[in-house]
Order: structure tokens, then sequence, then C-alpha cells
């Protein structure tokens, strides 16, 4: 047994163990993560409870950010104003130009009806109902247009009577409704006319409830001369489209 360690003197300096590279090298990391720690937590410090971070808008501001933001409202209020009135006025545009072929068409309707009239080659004929069309106000009143023609005796004057009757069924029978009843006026008399070559003349009649109409027929009495009788389907006179009208459009197109 080998004897043991002498024990220190009370002068002498205690003895410390060597440090290693790795040792020393950890020790410096951490502190130099430490030194980085604290430099942040003093710089989000600063950012957080410093004057300028916190300052508040300055009246000035407040008001122009105000008016600003009235004035983008403004903007969109006018461009969406804008809008819609385009809209309208395109929407309204289109209608007229709707309307404006229609009339259109109606007039070149009448010119040719005009050019065969009074033509040089147009036919001549006496006293006649050229045209009666029937379009429905409510489920039993009915505007009637007739218009009237001669061109047989250029210059004469024609005057005299138009009435209507109306042949259909009700309950399963023939009925014949005459001009009274379709005024619904007992002592109802024609409606006059007066003309040289060509008049439209324009009305109501009144169907009873259950009638089903089936022709309608135009009654001319002239003051001087014999009486004319022309008569139409319902379905014709009820057309939405005269046959000049339609010739006139296929014509155009």
């Amino acid at each position: 047994m080998s004897p043991p360690d002498p024990a220190p003197s009370p002068g002498s300096t205690p003895h410390l163990l060597p440090v290693s590279r790795g040792a020393r090298a950890t020790v410096i990391g951490l502190a130099a993560l430490l030194v980085v720690a604290l430099g942040f937590g003093a710089w989000g410090a600063w950012k957080v409870f410093s004057p300028a971070a916190n300052a508040l808008p300055s009246s000035a501001q407040w008001q122009a950010a105000q008016a600003r933001n009235q004035q983008l409202e403004q903007r969109v209020a006018t461009l969406s104003r804008s809008d819609q009135i385009s809209r309208d006025a395109n929407r309204d545009l289109q209608d007229t130009l709707g309307e404006r072929d229609e009339q259109i068409a109606g007039l070149r309707a009448d010119v040719a009806f005009y050019e065969r009239f009074v033509g040089a080659t147009g036919q001549r004929r006496g006293l006649a109902v050229h045209e009666l069309k029937l379009q429905p106000q409510t489920d039993q009143a009915w505007h009637f247009t007739a218009t009237l023609t001669q061109n047989l005796n250029r210059g004469a004057v024609n005057r005299g009577r138009l009435q209507l009757t109306v042949e259909g069924t009700r309950d399963g029978k023939l009925e014949t409704l005459d001009w009274p009843r379709l005024r619904q006026q007992p002592t109802a008399d024609g409606m006059a006319f007066s003309f040289k070559y060509f008049q439209q003349l324009e009305g109501e009649i009144v169907l009873p409830p259950q009638f089903k109409p089936l022709r309608v027929t135009a009654r001319l009495q002239p003051d001087d001369g014999s009486r004319v009788d022309q008569s139409f389907t319902w379905a014709e006179a009820t057309a939405t489209q005269s046959p000049d009208t339609a010739a006139a459009a296929a014509d155009a197109g």
C-alpha cells in the first residue's frame, strides 16, 4: 500500500482542473446568444413603449382621411348612377327602335296599298271594305278598324253608313249579333262615312258572355246606291298582321 498524499498546507492555493477547448467554445457561444437576445428584447421594448410608435393621427390627418373617404364614396355613387342611366337610356333606345321598325313596316304597307289603289295599273273597284281589323280590349270588348275604299268614280264623294254583324255560337247554337246588340244600344245607327277614295272608321263592339265568334260582316249602306256586304272570318279579322303589312315586310327583307 502506497502512503497517503500529504494534506495541503494552509497557505497553499487549491489546484484547478484544466478546461477543454470544446467546453470553452460552448461557453462563449452561449454568452453570445445571451447578448443577442438581450439586444432584441431591448429593441422590441423600445418599439412598444416609444412615444412615436403609440402616437395617434393628428386632427388634420383624421380630417384628410375622412375627406378622402367621402370623395371615394361620392365617386362610387356617381359611377353607379351613370351606369344605371346608361342602361335605362339603352333600353329606351331599343324600345324606340322597335317602335320605329313597326311604324316603317306599316308605312311601307300603306305606300304599297296606295300605289296599287291609285296607280295607273290599279284595278278599278266600287265601294268596298278593303280591310277589317279587330283588337281585344277586354274578354268581351273589341276595337275595330274598317278601311273603306273606292276608285271607280274618281272625284265622286261616297256617303253612307257602316254597320257590323257577328255570327257565332253560344250554348251550342248558332247566333247572329246585329249592330244594336254589338253596340249595346237598341237604337244605334251605323257609323257615318264620307270619302272620295278611302277612309278608316274605328269603334267598339261588345260580345255577350260565352259567345264564340266565327265570322264578322261589314255592311255598307250608301246614301245613293245598293248595299254592300263583305264578310271576314274571325281569324282573318283578328290576325295580328294584315296581308299588306306582311307583303311589305317580306319585300323589305
